[in-house]
């Protein structure tokens, strides 16, 4: 019998059990007390001797996907794969896959949970009356400012949906954006150093690839208006942390809201921390329950579509010129 171990965080219950068991599989969990993130050194020693992986944030490098092999397929919870060495695992005939269109609209309320509570400075108000001050302060009005969407995939165009309903200009820049959602939603595609100068607040909805990498960097961010506020749900490797915080030490941009960062957890010592003008979240964008549910239910099905023989094109992110995979070697 196949066997799948799971070891994304909050695994221990919901349909995808029942789907892999259905599908022929043995399934197991990582004992909760490991968490992968914190110890990749353990990744080896936990998915050693499985056929798949139902996999979270835990890193697949080249070297850890030569020590598995009996492994055929990383099922990744999310849409993210930036952790995974997909050269690797194209030369291994291991198949990657993701949960694509499952938590975009959780992602989308995310940033504008970040972008409000910055905009509105909901933190410092919190933490004033709890001193018990009654400090009021003038914050710019939100209805009428121009957002900027980089990346107009699905959790992009949530994003700019939303943005609409707040009476909000909409700017984008996406190659290869959808031009009947841009048509019909009234969104402006634009340069990136265009939609940089022009919007009040930047929002990132973009994967990590070679060209992404450090795209917010010390010259774009420097492209900036004025002011402006930088909102990033999608992946800490978009954006050059040194010299965003100097952006933000300096006063040029007013405030940043950073759901992802280039390490995670966030390390203690990090200057991000000490910065009022930044709020924070631990990588929650796309953990709502319904997507919780319905992600961990894909990455099932892609499991056992892959098993008996289907090939879910739009899950699977490598291996683009294999058209014989097989799950027996």
């Amino acid at each position: 019998m196949p066997r799948v171990i799971c070891t994304a965080k909050m695994c221990e219950f919901g349909p995808h059990f029942e789907i892999l068991q259905a599908g022929g599989f043995e399934v197991d969990i990582v004992p909760a007390e490991v968490d992968l993130r914190k110890e990749p050194h353990r990744v080896v020693e936990q998915v050693q001797g499985y056929d798949a992986v139902l996999a979270g944030a835990e890193i697949y490098s080249r070297e850890v996907l030569q020590e598995l092999p009996d492994l055929r397929v990383v099922s990744r919870y999310g849409v993210g794969f930036d952790a995974v060495d997909l050269a690797a695992a194209d030369e291994l005939d291991i198949a990657v896959t993701i949960t694509p269109g499952v938590n975009h609209h959780s992602v989308a309320e995310q940033a504008f949970a970040l972008l409000m509570g910055v905009a509105r400075l909901t933190r410092s108000q919190d933490q004033a009356v709890r001193r018990g001050q009654w400090e009021r302060a003038l914050t710019p009005r939100v209805w009428g400012s121009t957002i900027g969407i980089v990346g107009l995939g699905r959790i992009g165009q949530a994003v700019a949906t939303r943005a609409i309903g707040m009476g909000m200009h909409v700017l984008a820049y996406d190659p290869f954006a959808n031009q009947e959602f841009v048509d019909q939603h009234g969104i402006k595609l634009v340069s990136l150093d265009e939609l940089l100068a022009q919007s009040d607040y930047v929002t990132l909805h973009l994967p990590v690839t070679p060209e992404t990498v450090d795209l917010i960097n010390k010259d774009t961010l420097a492209k900036m208006k004025e002011g402006s506020v930088l909102i990033n749900t999608a992946r800490g490797g978009l954006v050059d942390e040194d010299a965003l915080i100097a952006a933000l030490e300096s006063g040029h941009l007013r405030a940043a809201g950073l759901d992802v960062f280039k390490k995670e957890p966030l390390p203690v010592e990090s200057p991000l921390i000490k910065l009022d003008n930044v709020l924070l979240s631990c990588h929650i964008g796309g953990l709502d329950r319904e997507s919780h549910r319905d992600a961990y239910a894909m990455a099932a099905h892609n499991i056992v579509k892959l098993y008996q023989g289907e090939w879910p094109e739009e899950c699977v992110v490598n291996l683009k010129n294999t058209t014989d995979w097989k799950w027996a070697r």
